[in-house]
């Protein structure tokens, strides 16, 4: 999933998608499997999408 793939507006708030990481870093015990490194990658791009709208709303 690239950045440009996920849809302005339609992403959960970044502070959503942050608890949703630390939820997953608790989970793994600070070690992730590949299946949660791929769930962690989608997690951040989504969280960096998020920053990316919250940042273009302010302006």
């Amino acid at each position: 999933m690239s950045p440009d793939s996920v849809t302005p507006g339609s992403a959960r708030s970044a502070a959503e998608v942050n608890e949703q990481i630390r939820a997953l870093w608790t989970r793994a015990g600070g070690s992730l499997s590949p299946q949660e490194r791929a769930e962690y990658e989608l997690l951040v791009v989504e969280w960096a999408a998020a920053i990316r709208g919250a940042i273009i709303e302010a302006a």
